[in-house]
């Protein structure tokens, strides 16, 4: 019996998003829904660990089986499992942060092995100068580098204070009305733009809709396997999604064993999306 309830509760932890106290969120004082996480899908916790720890300076945080790294204002959440595939081709193309500068991320990421691959992302019409891209319509320049499969973009901020934050999901889709205001129905985000982008803001987060006409695939099993938010009394909200005809691809579940409450859905254009309350102060059993 001891040992099935064992079994029981590492099931339970590495189905969630799970993090120690030292994890908060800071947004989450004066918002009910912050942008919360990243969720990967890694062939090596350990590999994953040398990118967003050894070379981007996170902290590593786990609890249980669970391994994760902090940042101000975001988590990058580990599964270690083989993804399909990476996450450009599928509905997140790639995730965003904030560096105070490009031309040191771009050397202390090209010090530790990693590809540089902007001139692949930009088109040829942009002025595109040692691997460094400066983007007239946001007056920045910016940079892209790929690890584990999940591309991701350092975008210029040089009057930020702490070394790398979250910034943006970029979304890509030819249904870019559609998906901006799905987000703001469900999530009340709100509508604008970022650049030539249309986009919309959450706190913590900048939802970008990027259109294409190439066929893209949803997330689940992807590097980048889903995102993640953080809501005040969730069942409430999930009940509300649910009134608005959403389904679950798992429902409100509260687990005692862990002291949170988790479900799991995927928007119509195929993002898989993890709702959680108490992930940024989980309870002790």
């Amino acid at each position: 019996m001891m040992a099935m309830r064992i079994l029981a509760l590492s099931i339970a932890m590495s189905m969630t998003s799970i993090v120690p106290a030292s994890a908060q969120l800071p947004l989450l004082k004066d918002n009910t829904l912050v942008y919360a996480h990243h969720h990967l899908n890694v062939a090596s916790i350990d590999e994953a660990k040398r990118f967003w720890v050894d070379t981007l300076g996170g902290v590593p945080v786990s609890a249980g089986p669970l391994q994760m790294v902090k940042f101000p204002n975001v988590i990058i959440v580990f599964t270690q499992r083989a993804p399909t595939g990476g996450s450009k081709g599928t509905v997140v193309n790639h995730v965003g942060f904030y560096v105070p500068s490009v031309r040191k991320m771009i050397d202390k990421v090209k010090a530790a092995g990693y590809p540089i691959i902007t001139r692949e992302e930009i088109p040829a019409t942009q002025d595109v100068k040692d691997d460094i891209a400066f983007v007239a319509a946001t007056k920045q320049n910016i940079a892209y580098t790929m690890a584990d499969g999940t591309k991701v973009e350092f975008v210029e901020n040089p009057t930020q204070t702490v070394p790398l934050a979250n910034h943006h999901v970029h979304f890509a889709t030819d249904k870019v009305d559609a998906m901006q205001e799905w987000y703001a129905k469900t999530f009340g985000a709100k509508p604008g733009m970022r650049g030539t982008f249309k986009a919309a803001d959450l706190p913590g987060v900048n939802l970008t809709f990027g259109s294409t006409t190439d066929p893209v695939v949803g997330t689940r099993g992807r590097a980048l396997d889903h995102i993640g938010f953080e809501v005040k009394n969730l069942e409430a909200f999930c009940k509300q999604l649910e009134a608005q005809g959403i389904k679950f691809d798992r429902p409100y579940s509260y687990i005692p064993q862990i002291g949170f409450a988790i479900a799991f859905l995927t928007d119509p254009f195929g993002t898989y999306i993890e709702l959680t309350e108490g992930m940024d102060t989980p309870k002790t059993p």
